[in-house]
């Protein structure tokens, strides 16, 4: 499983050099807040995040999935 870059790290795709766009595929466990008004609209006022997985990266330029790699950021 890919994952997530952090302050100091970012994806990139060793395949095509691709450092900007990325297809993101995760599952998200949450606990959400919702606030209803009295005609019945509905507002989430918070979430609280659980448990969160990657289950793919793909490259939107070239397409792949098996290329995508965590390199560190030149700016940090």
């Amino acid at each position: 499983m890919p994952e997530l870059p952090d302050a100091t790290h970012r994806w990139r795709c060793a395949g095509c050099g691709n450092l900007t766009r990325f297809d993101v595929t995760r599952s998200r466990r949450t606990t959400e807040y919702w606030h209803f008004d009295l005609a019945g609209d509905h507002a989430v006022d918070d979430t609280e995040l659980l448990a969160e997985t990657v289950e793919s990266v793909r490259c939107r330029w070239c397409g792949r999935d098996d290329a995508v790699e965590l390199v560190a950021r030149s700016d940090a």
